[in-house]
């Protein structure tokens, strides 16, 4: 670890990923030296607060990379595309956010908690991705399981908050029923069709299978990093107007027996997992809860009785930061502890 700290550029620094990147790299007191906050023009000039300073907003350019140490990207697959690769040239370590690398051989896939181990692969092209919201999210509560009793098949339902579409679907939330409740017209232009008070089962395009590219990302991500290319996995992602934290029904068909309370336990031991399962009492995991926090919170966990080896869970967890922005710290933090 450098004693003077990092140079740390954050790519897409005026989104909601970005912003919370900057939030959670102060809350953790990562060790930064110097900070470049990067965006479209569009963006540039603008001004973002960081540890009570101002900092101005560059333009992203095949020369911002200069010196920087770690790159954290937020931008959208076509930017971490294009300039990743040159951010690694630089000599910066790039963690992207976006779907560009994710399946891409010779980039590690990592959540620290699960597979840390992976991120000694980023020597070979300098880039580590950081796995899609929901992917992170269910795998967290997926691995304790996964390593009881062997999960051979995965059903996920996903209800995913606006947030995962970035500020400007929180604005249209927001604007939605503003206008609902003013009985104003209500105008459509992030999602297809009105968020406000509606479910939209579709998230990103459609394939030719049937299935939308979200679902399938579940599908590959999962099993890139549970090391597990045997696991049956089929999703159904949906956007619900929630603001933020994406939650995750989910039933697994295991090979050996788990018991309702020797999943708890499991869970409730894994690192940023938390259990909320208290039926009786009314407590289960809501996005409400988990919005603004870091654990994953698990509930509703029971068995399937319709197969031998079957449990049926919940679970919840803020896509802005273990969906995104935690996720891609706590790997920057994993780098200079033991990489860099």
């Amino acid at each position: 670890m450098k004693k003077d700290g990092y140079n740390i550029a954050i790519v897409g620094a005026t989104g909601a990923v970005g912003q919370e990147m900057m939030e959670i790299l102060e809350e953790r007191n990562f060790p930064v030296r110097e900070i470049k906050l990067l965006a479209s023009e569009r963006s540039a000039g603008k001004e973002l607060e960081y540890k009570g300073n101002k900092i101005k907003v560059e333009k992203l350019g095949e020369n911002s990379f200069e010196n920087i140490d770690i790159a954290l990207f937020s931008a959208g697959s076509s930017r971490s595309r294009e300039f990743a690769p040159i951010a690694a040239q630089s000599g910066a370590v790039v963690i992207d956010n976006s779907s560009a690398f994710r399946m891409e051989e010779g980039v590690p896939l990592v959540i620290p908690e699960i597979n840390p181990h992976a991120l000694a692969g980023y020597k070979n092209k300098g880039i580590v991705a950081n796995p899609n919201c929901t992917t992170a999210v269910t795998v967290m509560a997926l691995k304790p399981l996964h390593d009881l009793g062997k999960i051979k098949r995965v059903i996920a339902s996903s209800y995913q908050a606006v947030s995962g579409a970035g500020a400007q679907a929180i604005e249209e939330l927001r604007n939605q029923t503003l206008a609902w409740a003013n009985s104003e017209e209500i105008r459509s232009e992030v999602f297809p069709h009105q968020i406000a008070f509606n479910l939209l089962p579709q998230i990103d395009s459609f394939l030719d299978n049937g299935y939308t590219k979200e679902e399938m990302k579940l599908h590959y991500e999962t099993r890139k990093i549970l090391e597990d290319n045997e696991m049956a996995l089929t999703a159904t992602t949906v956007r619900v107007p929630v603001f933020r934290a994406h939650s995750v029904a989910v039933n697994i068909e295991t090979e050996k027996k788990i018991s309702v309370n020797e999943a708890r336990e499991a869970l409730n031991n894994f690192p940023g997992v938390r259990v909320v399962d208290e039926p009786g009492e009314l407590k289960y995991p809501m996005p409400i809860d988990a919005a603004g926090t870091d654990d994953c919170i698990v509930g509703r966990i029971r068995e399937d009785y319709t197969i031998p080896n079957g449990l049926s869970f919940w679970v919840v967890g803020d896509q802005l930061r273990k969906g995104a922005a935690l996720n891609a710290v706590q790997i920057a933090e994993l780098l200079i502890g033991d990489y860099i």
